[in-house]
């Protein structure tokens, strides 16, 4: 049984590791305290360029919600087609309408200017007021798969409703479930929702090598890395898990 393996690269450094380790797909993104925003063209250009598996940046021009300006959706179209010219195997995007559904008419548009690029509909679907209908929706939009917690903090909380999603969708889009999962829980998780598609930060926080700190500014600078060797464990235990299944 086929399964993917989707990692978050928020350094160059992770977009090595997580190819290194197994991962099937690299969600690149900045500004991790902000849940991840768009890269900037020099981020891509150089993921791109390291690595040899799929890379989909996010097309996200700021945190908070998902509901943007006119001149906040030029920038997403602008990335896009940066992120096309330089070579990338998709994007990932979500925007909602101001009562919590799905707008269809821009994310038509970013599925279009997307092209031969795969598109992934992101976590904006865990804030839709009917998933249910938002589900149909994205996928006549053209998206390939949706990336979800159940509309709850974590996958593991919102299990019922990805194993409801999984159900739905029949095949049509793959439903990837994603938030806190790690090598303790993706089996459990697997096993509960049907999915076969996962997504995990294997997140990693690395102190500063700088030998200078100004202790005046009374802070702490960490740097948000991907832990490979977490990458390489969920990419073995789902393997084994799917090998024994099939």
């Amino acid at each position: 049984m086929k399964f993917e393996l989707e990692v978050i690269a928020f350094d160059l450094i992770s977009c090595q590791l997580a190819a290194d380790n197994g991962a099937d797909r690299i969600e690149l993104c900045a500004n991790p305290h902000e849940g991840g925003t768009t890269p900037s063209y020099g981020m891509m250009k150089a993921a791109r360029k390291s690595t040899h598996i799929q890379v989909f940046p996010i097309i996200r021009p700021r945190g908070g919600d998902f509901l943007y300006t006119q001149e906040e959706f030029d920038a997403m179209k602008e990335d896009i087609m940066a992120a096309q010219d330089i070579g990338c195997d998709g994007v990932v995007i979500g925007i909602l309408n101001n009562d919590g559904s799905v707008d269809i008419e821009k994310c038509q548009e970013l599925v279009a200017l997307a092209g031969d690029m795969e598109v992934t509909f992101h976590r904006a679907f865990d804030r839709v007021k009917d998933p249910v209908l938002s589900l149909e929706q994205i996928i006549a939009i053209g998206c390939k798969r949706i990336l979800s917690s159940g509309l709850r903090p974590t996958a593991m909380e919102g299990s019922n409703m990805l194993k409801t999603l999984v159900s739905q969708a029949n095949g049509r889009i793959n439903i990837m479930p994603g938030s806190g999962i790690r090598v303790e829980n993706i089996i459990q998780l697997a096993k509960d929702t049907g999915a076969t598609c996962f997504h995990s930060s294997a997140r990693k926080t690395f102190e500063s090598p700088m030998q200078y700190h100004n202790t005046d500014m009374k802070e702490k600078l960490v740097q948000v890395s991907l832990d490979g060797t977490e990458v390489k464990h969920l990419k073995h235990t789902l393997i084994t898990h799917f090998n024994s299944t099939h």
